[in-house]
């Protein structure tokens, strides 16, 4: 996140932008001017009366930029004078006018100290929208790329880290955004209305500044140079940070059960001294950047207070030491926004550490492609094809997971995918709807290629229910209704009858709006698997992948589940992947599969009695 690319995150803010960058200017001019009007008083307020007179005269308007400050202050001295001299010029006068003056010139400063701040509220006031719609708008894009991406993408990604990214890193952007806004318009401008003055006081001096400030600038950027990279390794480690917390708050059954706790808490002390390790480092760099910029600052200082003083004693160059205290109090002023901009250019590569994290997310490929005009599935017809279809999950790898499967399935039809783990039974279902696509060979729906259609429109033609129930920390009716409008409560009841699940549903305190926790922790294995299968019945899908659906569950759960399952297959188009060879007795066809090929297929008695590989599966269950 360069300087200027602040801008390419407040695209529809341009009006808030505007207002912002308006009264930061503002806010910069009546910063000098609340400065520069007490110090043309403090010069004539020791002035005897013949001193104040060579005050009186009208000074000549001028048009020149190196001389327009000097014009306002002999014109702000003129009308002073003109003040002080309004009721005489004997001692009582003038020392009563020289009063009238002085409370003048504080009712100035206040009126301009006021409109200061107030113009700075006003700044403040229209860069909040954009602060926070900016942290809206980017966890709002970040949450839709992760939907948007495939599952292969979350494979090689740890939860906990994406979750920092879309959390702390976006706060990161928000205060880079702040500062850009902040160093690009409030605070050079204050400078260059600072300069003017000092130039017109005195250029001689003023071009030493200009000569020493950039090399202060020099030994400023080059510390900040490795704030970035100290950012990045510390945002880093964070990320893994996360991904243990979530790690423990998923799995700590597992763990209190294999008694882990000492082990996991190792674990996260050491990552944690890690990140505290970094944030010390980084913390004490970006700590460095406002003493170091004032100490360079005030020696630049010392330097003018030296040489300017040598002028004033000198009586060289013209400088009085009133011009001179003026000259001087007006570059002391230069502290200020010089810090500002150094402290802000640390968020800044602060901001672009967190800004790499998070395009990481956004600049994901999407292996998982929409062609322009896709053709939208209305209706599923004939049959699934698989033809010539191989995959492997890592591009470049010699191994395949599928290999080369021709595959017919014709409506109306169960098909049963049997074989040890790691066959390729749950890949080969995965790829219809669309969750993975072949590296070779092509799937068509009605001869449609998947490739080509519609994806919203494929997968509101298919169900899926997996062996691990995936649901949410929500009510049952909502987990049901999940991604679904317009549903009522009657239609709801239904699936849940069909599912046999309403009975439990109905003796639970709040019913169908009872909570059930994260991720469904609050109901039993049986009971989340027949709220997922009652969210696939209200669907109504024509095609339907059940992903070893009652495999985890026990004998009694497990009938319940099947007799669910079977009210949901009726008159549907369904692959079966079972374990549990007893539950696919029935199926029309069964697959066996073996290392990514099919090896042996046929109804449950040819291939039972073929006794090859199905024989031996049959057989390790008893089953007969």
């Amino acid at each position: 996140m360069k300087l200027f690319t602040a801008f390419k995150y407040i695209k529809g803010f341009e009006k808030y932008a505007f207002f912002n960058v308006v009264f930061n200017i503002f806010y910069a001019v009546f910063s000098v001017i609340s400065l520069t009007l007490v110090l043309p008083f403090l010069n004539l307020l020791g002035k005897s009366t013949e001193e104040l007179i060579s005050f009186s005269s009208q000074p000549e308007p001028t048009f020149s930029i190196t001389k327009i400050t000097s014009y306002v202050f002999q014109k702000f001295d003129y009308e002073v004078t003109q003040l002080i001299f309004l009721n005489g010029t004997d001692t009582e006068s003038i020392k009563t006018g020289k009063l009238k003056a002085l409370l003048f010139i504080c009712t100035l400063v206040f009126l301009a100290t006021f409109l200061k701040n107030l113009f700075r509220y006003f700044a403040m006031f229209f860069i909040a929208p954009i602060r926070i719609g900016v942290v809206n708008q980017l966890r709002n894009k970040l949450h839709k790329k992760t939907l948007e991406l495939p599952l292969s993408y979350f494979n090689d990604e740890k939860k906990g880290d994406l979750m920092s990214r879309i959390t702390n890193d976006v706060i990161e952007i928000e205060f880079g955004i702040m500062t850009n806004l902040e160093i690009i318009f409030r605070e050079p401008l204050t400078i260059i209305l600072l300069f003017i003055s000092l130039i017109s006081i005195s250029a001689k001096l003023t071009l030493l500044v200009l000569v020493l400030l950039p090399l202060a600038a020099i030994i400023i950027v080059l510390l900040n140079k490795s704030l970035k990279k100290a950012s990045l390794k510390s945002k880093t480690t964070l990320g893994q940070l996360y991904a243990l917390i979530e790690e423990t708050l998923h799995g700590s059954k597992v763990i209190k059960a294999f008694r882990g706790e000492y082990f996991l808490q190792n674990k996260f002390e050491t990552v944690n001294k890690e990140f505290y390790k970094e944030s010390v480092k980084l913390y004490r760099k970006t700590d460095l950047n406002s003493p170091l910029t004032e100490t360079i600052v005030i020696l630049i200082l010392m330097v003018i207070l030296y040489l300017g003083g040598t002028m004033v004693v000198n009586g060289t160059d013209g400088l009085t030491s009133e011009t001179f205290i003026m000259y001087f109090i007006a570059a002391s002023q230069l502290i200020p926004p010089i810090k500002q901009i150094t402290v802000a250019y640390g968020f800044v590569q602060r901001g672009v550490a967190s800004e790499e994290r998070i395009n990481k997310i956004l600049n994901a490929d999407n292996v998982i492609h929409e062609i322009a005009n896709p053709k939208p599935i209305t209706d599923f017809k004939s049959s699934i094809e698989y033809k010539n279809v191989s995959f492997k999950y890592i591009k470049g790898d010699e191994g395949y997971v599928l290999k080369n499967i021709n595959l017919n399935i014709e409506k109306g039809k169960t098909i049963a995918l049997v074989g040890q783990s790691g066959s390729g039974k749950t890949t080969l279902a995965d790829m219809l709807p669309r969750f993975y696509d072949c590296d070779s060979g092509e799937i068509l729906i009605d001869g449609i290629n998947l490739k080509e259609a519609s994806l919203k429109s494929l997968r509101s033609k298919i169900g899926v229910v997996t062996q691990e129930s995936i649901l949410f920390n929500d009510t049952i009716l909502n987990n049901i209704v999940f991604g679904l409008e317009n549903i009522t409560k009657e239609q709801v009841i239904e699936a849940a009858k069909i599912a046999n699940a309403h009975q439990f549903i109905e003796k639970l305190t709040s019913g169908y709006n009872t909570n059930i926790g994260d991720r469904g922790n609050k109901l039993s294995g049986g009971q989340k698997q027949r709220i997922s299968i009652a969210r696939a019945i209200l669907r109504n899908p024509e095609i339907l992948i059940l992903d070893e659906a009652t495999s985890a569950l026990d004998t009694e759960s497990e009938k319940l589940v099947q007799e669910a399952l079977t009210n949901l297959m009726k008159n549907r188009t369904s692959i079966v992947i079972a374990h549990r060879l007893s539950t696919i007795s029935n199926a029309n066809e069964i697959i066996v599969m073996n290392q990514g090929e099919i090896i042996e297929r046929g109804n449950h008695t040819a291939l039972y009695n073929q006794n090859g590989a199905y024989r031996k599966l049959c057989d390790m269950q008893s089953f007969s």
